[in-house]
């Protein structure tokens, strides 16, 4: 390469095959899983703590009915709603199985995910989020590794909201309340666990939604391609 020119961009394999296969499988049942658990909540928009709830009982949220745009299917089917839930709860929840399992056996987890005390500090914390007004997203050393705040985001979405999200889910299902009765207890009765579902739920789109915005701050093309075929492109002035 001669002198004064900048090098040539890189292509760089960043996600193997179980990841990428997990992320659309997972991106396409959250999608209908929040469309049709927005339909379920149509049936009664009021959130209570407690095992109990009803019309004249004290709601700590009351929201109004969401349009049929945002629901699935788009016009009012508690039944139909139920049906696409359940079936894509199934899905979400064996995949994030699958993914954490295969993750921690490929040590995925453990080396690109834990989180050291060092990235914790005041001062690394502050240079990650300068780093980010600044749109860089990548350490130049090691294009691959992942900065403390998404390794928080991830850590927290994989091990506490959509775990969250699934037992209390189950802890709504009357068959299991009636096998499991101690699952609904744990959330503090039917109702807190409905709360729970539905806070951890919002928690989830809002990690979706700055996901997506730091997708296309990024770069879209080269974000979905690393996400489509695993190569990931390198710009230049990131390189060591």
């Amino acid at each position: 390469m001669p002198e004064g020119l900048p090098d040539r961009p890189r292509l760089i394999y960043r996600h193997r095959l179980i990841t990428r296969l997990w992320h659309w499988i997972n991106a396409i049942a959250l999608l209908i899983m929040v469309g049709s658990g927005l339909m379920i909540f149509n049936a009664h928009p009021r959130l209570y703590w407690g095992q109990y709830g009803a019309n004249f009982d004290h709601a700590w949220l009351e929201l109004p009915r969401f349009p049929g745009w945002v629901t699935i299917p788009s016009y009012y089917s508690l039944a139909g709603a139920r049906h696409w839930h359940f079936f894509f709860a199934l899905v979400l929840a064996f995949g994030l199985l699958v993914y954490l399992l295969w993750s921690l056996a490929n040590g995925h987890i453990l080396r690109d995910l834990r989180i050291r005390v060092r990235e914790l500090a005041p001062g690394h914390l502050w240079k990650d989020f300068k780093d980010h007004l600044a749109l860089r997203f990548h350490d130049p050393r090691d294009p691959r590794a992942y900065n403390i705040f998404q390794k928080l985001a991830y850590v927290g979405t994989l091990f506490v909201l959509l775990p969250a999200v699934i037992f209390s889910g189950l802890a709504l299902s009357p068959g299991m309340d009636a096998a499991w009765p101690w699952l609904t207890a744990m959330f503090g009765g039917r109702q807190s666990a409905r709360s729970v579902h539905f806070i951890a739920m919002g928690a989830i789109l809002v990690f979706l939604l700055v996901h997506l915005t730091l997708v296309l701050l990024a770069g879209p093309i080269n974000e979905l391609r690393a996400m489509i075929t695993g190569w990931w492109r390198v710009p230049a002035e990131k390189q060591p």
